[in-house]
């Protein structure tokens, strides 16, 4: 995976609002998480990031129209999306599992975390 892609993601992760970063495994993992759940993960080999989708029924979707793959050791509502992906696209499934995730937390963590603005 290039260092390019890594900082893009990276630096789209860090702007959201309570996103903490973590290396959970060790190895040179990043994983990116919201009141300690992950909502986006790079593996030190495997090229690409995984993401969170709404449901399997829309990471198939994605899935069969090239979208993404099947990511790795994750549930199959998660996707892996491609290192020659567009900044766009990575920027609004990064959001999008952001928000999946930050919505699954109970109201009392919601309520400290400051909006997410709409980029």
């Amino acid at each position: 995976m290039s260092e390019t892609f890594r900082k893009t993601i990276n630096a789209i992760c860090e702007r959201l609002p309570g996103a903490e970063w973590s290396d959970p495994w060790g190895g040179g993992h990043d994983a990116w998480k919201i009141g300690g759940k992950m909502f986006a993960c790079m593996g030190s080999v495997d090229p690409g990031v995984s993401v969170k989708t709404p449901d399997i029924e829309t990471a198939t979707m994605l899935i069969d129209a090239g979208a993404g793959r099947r990511a790795k050791y994750f549930h199959r509502s998660w996707i892996n999306l491609p290192e020659g992906s567009s900044e766009d696209e990575l920027r609004h499934r990064i959001h999008i599992s952001y928000d999946i995730v930050r919505a699954s937390l109970t109201k009392k963590a919601q309520a400290a975390l400051p909006e997410r603005e709409e980029s």
